[in-house]
């Protein structure tokens, strides 16, 4: 082969080794990205999750201090977490089948206190059809310039009774649609869901909703401010207290386009954290709120 041939050979597999290191290299960089992309919006599912929750807790407790709550009997007052604390003004307007409830948080109202403080500001607006516990029910919550630790809530939250006359538990869906958080550092993420929520603990103690123990299943989805959207599916029902700030147990499972994340929220106990795990790699802990 003479010289010229050999460099000419040469220039060829140079180049075609190039090529194929820079599209391995451009692979490795996307599916890097992809994952990154997936830990976020896992990451966001999971605070999306904690603040619907805290959504419809805030609402119940407004219902029950204000004789919406429904199937009470000779209740002569009900046991609350106070969640919504004595700095919120709660006014309450119109008739059943369009009564309004406006908590209204100022500019800042936080319980309780301490490490698991809880700060809210600006107004949650609640329409009711009937009381909330009256099968068929509907609770429509919509928020104005309103804020759970500083993130920003929009988007409209259904809640609708689904528990059938003589049943043994107490339960509901909840639809979010137009959903939208902002968090401290100003990025945003849409978000939806369609769940299913049943009352597994206190539905014998109908005065007292500081005992009461739900399960959270369904779908949801996540979009983030690029407009990549991640979509969940419950693995274990959530399980929400309401004598706890957070969800404390259940597992989700988010998939991206090639790989998969678990979204573990604990044992049961009560406290701030959740895991995540892609492709069950070593877990990643995060803070719900």
């Amino acid at each position: 082969m003479t010289t010229k041939n050999f460099l000419t050979l040469f220039a060829i597999v140079t180049i075609t080794i190039g090529t194929v290191s820079c599209k391995k290299d451009n692979t490795d960089d996307t599916i890097a990205a992809e994952i990154e992309t997936t830990f976020e919006a896992t990451g966001n599912q999971a605070v999306a999750d904690n603040l619907n929750q805290d959504d419809g807790e805030v609402m119940e407790e407004a219902a029950a201090r204000n004789g919406m709550l429904g199937g009470l009997g000779g209740c002569v007052g009900i046991l609350t977490n106070n969640w919504i604390g004595s700095c919120a003004v709660v006014t309450v307007t119109g008739t059943f089948p369009a009564k309004n409830i406006k908590i209204d948080f100022g500019t800042g109202c936080t319980f309780p206190t301490g490490v698991n403080a809880i700060t809210r500001k600006g107004i949650i607006n609640i329409l009711l059809t009937d009381s909330l516990r009256a099968f068929n029910s509907k609770a429509t919550i919509t928020f104005d310039n309103y804020y759970v630790n500083d993130f920003k809530r929009e988007g409209t939250i259904v809640r609708t009774n689904t528990t059938l006359a003589g049943s043994s538990t107490r339960s509901h869906n909840r639809t979010v649609t137009g959903g939208k958080i902002t968090a401290p550092n100003g990025r945003y993420w849409l978000h939806t869901a369609n769940l299913d929520i049943t009352q597994t603990e206190g539905v014998a103690t109908i005065c007292d909703i500081k005992d009461d123990v739900y399960t959270i299943s369904g779908t949801r989805s996540t979009t983030n401010a690029e407009g990549r959207t991640r979509t969940s599916t419950t693995q274990t029902p959530l399980q929400k207290k309401t004598s706890c700030e957070n969800i404390d147990q259940g597992i989700l499972k988010i998939q991206g386009p090639n790989h998969f994340a678990i979204l573990d929220f604990g044992n049961g106990t009560c406290d701030r954290l959740a895991t995540i795990s892609i492709d069950g790699r070593p877990a990643r802990p995060i803070f719900l709120r």
